[in-house]
């Protein structure tokens, strides 16, 4: 084994769950080109860059576009997040936060419009602002800093905007039978998730959460008086813990094909940062 390949433990976990062809002709080693695809979002190469140890460079870039437009690395993820929780290792207290990526020069040029057959969005989750352009990663993560759920928009969106499409995106499905779990014990966000919708969609829901209220809203409430109601309810000590999401915001930046974007579409950038979280969650498992 060489450095950012699987280990032994780590591939005899994920072997099974890989999709396979019912027939065909011999395909190519998975764990080797799975490690050449590791070795390239870790690094950042180009894919014709990639060591001759891992097959033909052709081989590895193929596989990585099927399995990201079949949903094989989200499935992966989504398996080995049941196993945690059917373990008793997932820590339902979630925190959510987002970051922005700087998209490379290599990542321009997609079709304009997505394509209409896949889940391609038509900017392909990329913003452009004062910077060039960008994309956001929206990121949901467990108690322990690894992650649950995530959603790409162009990096000019606002954090609460993809608010709902990433608690939606939590979805830890059971070994045994049961519906997927979808809501955390607590909810833990910084300021720019604090407003009227976002709380109410949370209460109704009979979600806890722990939202600090931004200065400009504290001002408004009390210029009103009795009429503006009671402040949110807000415990420092919890909110102490919404440094997880930071941690595995630098974790996942530590691949270099996560914190530059050289993918073209939204589809494939989404697989490499839905791998790179799946490594996250097979190293501390």
């Amino acid at each position: 084994m060489r450095r950012h390949e699987l280990t032994d433990a780590e591939w005899e976990l994920i072997e099974p769950l890989l999709p396979r062809p019912a027939t065909g002709r011999p395909r190519v080693d998975d764990r080797r080109v799975l490690n050449g695809i590791i070795f390239k979002i870790r690094t950042g190469v180009a894919w014709r860059d990639l060591p001759d140890r891992y097959g033909p460079w052709q081989t590895c870039a193929t596989r990585f576009r099927r399995w990201a437009a079949d949903g094989a690395f989200a499935h992966l993820l989504t398996q080995v997040q049941a196993r945690a929780d059917a373990a008793g290792l997932l820590d339902w207290l979630v925190a959510i936060d987002s970051t922005i990526v700087r998209a490379h020069q290599s990542a321009a040029g997609a079709r304009e419009r997505g394509d209409p057959g896949r889940d391609e969005p038509d900017d392909h989750a990329l913003g452009r602002s004062r910077g060039g352009l960008t994309t956001k990663i929206h990121l949901a993560c467990d108690g322990a800093g690894r992650p649950l759920a995530v959603v790409l928009t162009g990096g000019n969106r606002h954090d609460c905007t993809a608010f709902e499409a990433v608690m939606a995106a939590i979805r830890v499905p059971r070994l045994g039978p049961g519906r997927p779990r979808t809501r955390p014990d607590h909810l833990v966000a910084d300021k720019g998730y604090s407003s009227r919708k976002i709380r109410t969609w949370l209460r109704v829901r009979g979600i806890a959460h722990t939202i600090p209220e931004r200065a400009d809203q504290v001002r408004h409430r009390r210029a009103r008086g009795r009429r503006g109601g009671r402040p949110p309810a807000f415990d420092r000590q919890i909110y102490q813990r919404r440094n997880v999401i930071e941690r595995c915001f630098n974790r996942l930046k530590q691949f270099r094909a996560v914190a530059t974007r050289y993918d073209k579409t939204a589809t494939s950038y989404q697989a490499t940062v839905t791998l790179a979280c799946l490594l996250l969650w097979l190293r501390t498992l």
